[in-house]
């Protein structure tokens, strides 16, 4: 499955310091797959729309259970009133169950620096998985 290519939904002002964040989900089986696909997709959606949202991208690995975000926020504030603003909270609620195993790592660059390439995205994922005691292979990684 393709990418979805990084998507700019508010310029940022010159000489802003971005927020990024990277996660990491692996789902526990094949036929959680479509569902968490579709459900990810109305996020999608809406992170196409937030406030203070400066990119975002995601990346399906559907036959190997795993799906990776990346997304930049022109702060912590704007990131987090996303997370807990609906579809995206009862989206992450309703799929709790379906998770196996998730990482989530953040890190500030400056917005003319952005969009973040996946290969940079993926390390830092690696790293924070690593810092939390495991391998981001849903062995004992963040949760």
């Amino acid at each position: 499955m393709p990418t979805l290519p990084w998507v700019t939904p508010n310029p940022p002002r010159p000489g802003t310091q971005a927020l990024v964040m990277a996660s990491r989900f692996e789902v526990r089986s094949l036929k959680d797959v479509p569902r968490f696909f579709w459900k990810s997709l109305s996020a999608w959606g809406q992170v196409r729309k937030a406030p203070g949202a400066l990119g975002a991208s995601l990346e399906a690995k559907p036959f190997g259970k795993v799906f990776y975000t990346l997304s930049a926020w022109e702060s912590r504030d704007a990131l987090y009133t996303y997370a807990r603003t609906d579809p995206h909270k009862s989206v992450m609620t309703g799929l709790r169950a379906t998770m196996r195993d998730s990482t989530f790592a953040f890190w500030e660059v400056p917005a003319d620096r952005l969009p973040i390439d996946w290969a940079h995205a993926k390390r830092r994922i690696e790293e924070q998985a690593r810092t939390q005691g495991g391998a981001p292979d849903g062995h004992g990684g963040g949760r």
